[in-house]
């Protein structure tokens, strides 16, 4: 996606240690007309997959995944890291680490907004290390529902995550990958 390929190169910058600041544009900061057309990139991509519901995790991952639901006129989960008390159980948690927080996370979602035999696309803002989309998979898995695919806006494929959720065999498409970052430069994949 063209447009999400510019800014990133434009206003992304690299903070060392794998880190991408682009929090003016998509996660901290959201520029909305942005996330409705890449939502709309990323239902074409995935309108043969059947998805019946969305999948990501709580927070940044929250408005490219509404306007994919948008886009496919389906609903959207966000998985929560921690439990408010309308959350009863049981609850189905994953961990994962976060790379820009420096610790691990609970990702929780309801049986009851998650269930068996719903075919789910996960979509988030990162595809780094794979570690919370992995998780992510496994709140899909222990809800006995079946994953369709993952979409992402932005994929640091210098960090493996691609490979680490090959084994799946579902289609994953990012909007923007980048082949590496160094020098406080951004390198976009061809």
């Amino acid at each position: 996606m063209e447009e999400l390929r510019h800014r990133v190169l434009e206003e992304g910058r690299d903070l060392g240690n794998g880190i991408l600041k682009v929090d003016g544009f998509i996660n901290h900061q959201i520029d909305p007309l942005l996330m409705r057309r890449a939502g709309e990139e990323l239902a074409r991509r995935f309108a043969g997959a059947g998805a019946t519901k969305i999948l990501t995790a709580e927070i940044s991952g929250i408005a490219p995944a509404l306007a994919t639901g948008l886009a496919l006129g389906v609903p959207v989960v966000y998985a929560r890291k921690t439990r408010p008390i309308t959350m009863t159980e049981p609850v189905y948690v994953e961990s994962a680490p976060s790379h820009t927080k420096g610790l691990e996370v609970l990702l929780m979602a309801s049986p009851e907004y998650l269930q068996a035999g719903e075919r789910v696309l996960v979509v988030d803002d990162f595809l780094a290390s794979g570690h919370t989309i992995a998780a992510l998979v496994r709140l899909v898995q222990k809800a006995g529902a079946e994953l369709v695919g993952i979409g992402v806006l932005i994929e640091k494929r210098f960090e493996g995550g691609r490979e680490t959720l090959a084994h799946l065999g579902v289609p994953i498409e990012a909007l923007v990958t980048i082949a590496e970052m160094r020098d406080g430069r951004i390198f976009l994949a061809d």
